[in-house]
């Protein structure tokens, strides 16, 4: 039977989200920085280093499915 209300949920189950959460959060947040890091090298006119930060990040994202599919 599944659990119809969050405190009906086992505590391991609780576990397994709250980790899901922390590392979703800290994708974003690599993310968000990996933005900031292009901006700058392309206000620095670092127009190759930019777009090689960015088919890197590509690449990670491409390699990365188990952030929005978890391994079974």
């Amino acid at each position: 039977m599944t659990p119809n209300h969050p405190s009906q949920a086992p505590a391991t189950e609780i576990e397994r989200l709250v980790a899901e959460l922390d590392k979703a959060e800290l994708y974003e947040q690599r993310l968000r920085q990996l933005i900031v890091d292009v901006k700058d090298q392309l206000a620095a006119g670092n127009h190759e280093k930019a777009l090689s930060m960015l088919n890197g990040a590509l690449n990670e994202i491409d390699s990365a499915t188990d952030v929005v599919v978890p391994k079974k």
